[in-house]
């Protein structure tokens, strides 16, 4: 009894440091939300008032090469910051077409700024254009908890290796991963030299919460979750490890046709940065819409309305919802689009458009937040419109989500 006893109490006690944990880790991705909230505000400022000094024209070469240098640093830390939200917090899954080389690519960059000065990243691309159906974010996901894995497997000096290829899995491969059909997959291999995994460890690796590490360092959630994305998006996974030898991942997504759908959107052939101006600057030479600006952060506001008027628009800006109603109401001239910030202190973007909808029946609605994903889904605004632009935006992209919905039939 008293042996049951100290079992049960064990058992309860680890139950108790895992429930712990997880609470730690939502209070984390809560706190990490709200910094990227004033983050990309304060980075959309640094971009929009980048552009427009760019496109005012009487700039010498050399402060337009400073000007480019801010944006890029500033577009950098914008998706940085989108990249380790990705890592803390759970985001809608929102598949699509990429290649998978440019998307490693773009996490590599990140993945180095994680790992300690021991460690060397080897990134073996294959040669051919690995395109997959997965959310980008799940990408980083995936590399960010096996190379995090791998840096600790390594006590000295070691290399952590990342290869994609293409190939096809038929009966004579069957057996490495069963339950798959003869089909072409991209392989994605994460590799280690580190002091690999004994059999026992070998055998729980993907079971939630297992981990070899010390209380408080390791939440043992990371395979299991990798485990979980991979079969989620119709893949498999391979774990080979021996004891002192290290440790190979192999990762088997099913492959999108060479032969790209054009249905989707995400898989169309990218427009040049020329053809997208020439584009634009036709349809916007005689935009001459009126667009209610809600936004309550008063730079954010100033800038956004400075860019729209440079397009040709007309803007109502309002730095709050009551004072939106306000201009709608005394407005003589129809309200084509209403671009709202999702979260304000008064009212969200949700409920202020639904109101501004029994004004102007035909109102076209444009959302905007620097929140994550999920905290904006929480709002009801991504699951009821897909006409969503994530701050900080460019000025390109501003432009050209607003022609593309004013356009819309």
């Amino acid at each position: 009894k008293s042996r049951f006893s100290a079992q049960f109490d064990k058992e309860q006690k680890k139950l108790h440091q895992q429930l712990l944990q997880a609470q730690k880790m939502e209070s984390i991705g809560r706190l990490a939300g709200g910094i990227a909230h004033d983050f990309n505000n304060m980075m959309g400022i640094i971009l929009g008032h980048t552009e427009m000094m760019q496109n005012s024209g009487d700039l010498n070469q050399q402060k337009q090469g400073f000007l480019e240098e801010i944006k890029i640093a500033a577009t950098r830390s914008a998706e940085l910051t989108k990249q380790l939200l990705a890592f803390a917090r759970e985001q809608p899954v929102s598949p699509q077409v990429i290649d998978l080389n440019k998307s490693v690519e773009s996490t590599i960059s990140m993945l180095t700024r994680l790992f300690t000065e021991n460690i060397t990243l080897s990134w073996l691309p294959g040669q051919d254009s690995p395109f997959v159906f997965i959310d980008p974010s799940q990408i980083g996901q995936i590399l960010a908890n096996l190379c995090l894995n791998a840096q600790d497997a390594i006590a000295d000096i070691g290399t952590i290796t990342i290869e994609t290829e293409t190939l096809i899995l038929d009966d004579r491969n069957k057996h490495s991963h069963p339950g798959s059909s003869p089909v072409e997959y991209v392989l994605l291999t994460v590799s280690d030299t580190g002091s690999g995994m004994d059999e026992d460890t070998l055998s729980n690796a993907f079971e939630p919460f297992y981990t070899t590490k010390e209380m408080g360092t390791g939440t043992g959630l990371g395979l299991s979750m990798v485990h979980g994305i991979i079969k989620q998006n119709g893949g498999h996974i391979n774990l080979f490890s021996e004891k002192g030898s290290g440790t190979v991942i192999k990762i088997y997504l099913p492959r999108y046709g060479r032969t790209i759908d054009q249905s989707h959107d995400t898989a169309q052939p990218e427009r040049t940065a020329q053809e997208i101006e020439k584009t634009l600057s036709n349809e916007t030479a005689n935009a001459s819409e009126t667009i209610l600006l809600v936004e309550d952060e008063p730079a954010i506001l100033q800038m956004t309305t400075l860019i729209l008027e440079s397009l040709g628009y007309t803007v109502l800006a309002a730095g709050h919802p009551e004072e939106a109603f306000r201009l709608a109401g005394e407005n003589s001239r129809e309200i084509e689009l209403l671009i709202t910030d999702v979260i304000m202190p008064e009212m969200n973007g949700r409920d202020l458009s639904a109101e501004l909808l029994k004004l102007y029946p035909d109102l076209k609605c444009l959302f905007m937040s620097g929140y994550t994903a999920d905290l904006i889904t929480n709002q009801g605004v991504l699951e009821r419109c897909n006409n969503f632009i994530q701050k900080p935006f460019r000025m390109k992209d501003l432009e050209e989500k607003v022609r593309e919905i004013l356009d819309r039939v």
